[in-house]
Order: structure tokens, then sequence, then C-alpha cells
């Protein structure tokens, strides 16, 4: 299409575009089949392609969609070879899994590994930035599971697929608040301050501080006090 041709106010072109109308009731036939085509690849892909889907399952998903978007759309492209397309990216996403049940080192290539973001109340700062995971996104999810500081916190996971799990502390202790500073009035209802001090930026905790210290994990030298459960709140 040449530049003259495109007219800002040539809605029957903007809406409909230069196919003939006799394309319409071929794009019924299209749809009908290219979704029974997902349908199918779906279900030979698994259960968990409904789920939460790992790097692998996402590279295959989206490759499905690059393959069927524009043959679903243009009159002058076939349908068999997205269909080939489609066989062949299920074979190796199958192959790959099958594979990867078999070696635990092709496992983690392929899909990648699990990270520690929090270790005993401890934000791991170098495993946060390499996975670039943010603190305000860590105590988002945090605040969702209804935690209102890492001392309730045993562990945090990064899961392969990109899902943070939480494993609470059975013994909590006083730890770096994730509830935010400017909400006072439900924060002082809830929690009470120690006399721990925390890194404002990690959680390291440190018995007393002259205000200066550098923290050892995170090398910052910003200290707050550690705040518990009040269990009057």
């Amino acid at each position: 299409m040449e530049s003259k041709d495109i007219k800002i106010d040539d809605w029957m072109r903007i809406f409909v575009g230069p196919v003939p109308a006799s394309f319409y009731p071929e794009l019924i036939i299209r749809g009908i089949i290219f979704l029974l085509l997902l349908v199918f690849c779906m279900r030979l892909l698994g259960k968990r392609m409904t789920s939460h889907l790992s790097q692998l399952e996402l590279v295959a998903l989206v490759s499905l969609a690059s393959a069927i978007g524009v043959p679903m759309l243009a009159p002058d492209r076939g349908i068999l070879p997205s269909v080939m397309i489609a066989f062949i990216v299920v074979g190796i996403t199958w192959l790959i899994s099958k594979w990867s049940y078999r070696s635990k080192s092709f496992e983690q290539f392929t899909q990648g590994k699990v990270s520690t973001l929090v270790e005993n109340s401890t934000m791991e700062y170098q495993t946060m930035e390499d996975t670039r995971i943010t603190r305000e996104r860590l105590f988002a999810h945090l605040r969702s599971e209804g935690v209102h500081h890492l001392g309730e916190v045993k562990r945090v996971y990064l899961e392969t697929q990109g899902v943070l799990t939480v494993i609470r502390d059975e013994r909590p202790a006083p730890g770096l608040m994730v509830l935010p500073d400017w909400d006072e009035a439900f924060v002082s209802r809830q929690l009470k301050v120690t006399d721990v001090w925390v890194c404002k930026n990690c959680g390291v905790k440190k018995e007393s501080t002259n205000g200066k210290d550098q923290c050892p994990n995170c090398k910052q030298s910003e200290w707050v006090r550690a705040v518990a459960l009040n269990q009057n709140g």
C-alpha cells in the first residue's frame, strides 16, 4: 500500500481493510480451526499451562501466538505452515520437559532455579538485585500475606515461575517493618517499637548502633528501631 492510498477519513479501509467481503466467512473457518488447534496444543502441553507458567512454557505460548496470529487474518497465508510450527513448538517443549525430569542440571538450565530473597528475617540484597525484585515489591507481597514485619518471616523464595513463597517463622522476633510509614494510626495499633536496631534497607539486626555503622549485608548506613506485633492491636 502506497502513501497516497492512506487517507485519514477512509473509514472503510480503517474498519474493513483491503480484503474482499468474501474473506469474512473464511475468517470464521480460520478462527474455529485455530481455536481447536490451540485447545489441542494446550492439552498436549499439560494442565500447568492454565496455571503459573515457567519460562519454557511462556516461550512456548508466545511462539504459538506468533505462529497463529498472522495466518488468522491474512488471506494470502495458508493454515498448514502454522499447524506445522505449532506441533514443532509442542514437540520441542515436550522433549525439554521430559529431559528435565531426568537431569536436574538441565532442568535448572531451561527452567531456572529457586532464589532465596529473605533468610532469617533478613533480605538477601544481592539476590534481590540479581533477580530484579525491588524492596517495595517484596514488601507489597508480604503485606498481602498478612505480614507486618520481617521478624515474622523465616524464608521468602522466588520460584522459577516468578511466584513468591513465604515461609513464616514459628517464633517471630522483632524485625524491619513492611507496613507503609505514612499509615501511622494503623501502625501504632498493630506494632510496638523495640530496643533492637535493624538496617532500614535490608533488615539486618544489631543490638546497638551509633547511627553511622555500615551494614555488613547491603553496605548502607541507615538504622531504625525494629518492631514487634502489639498484642493489644
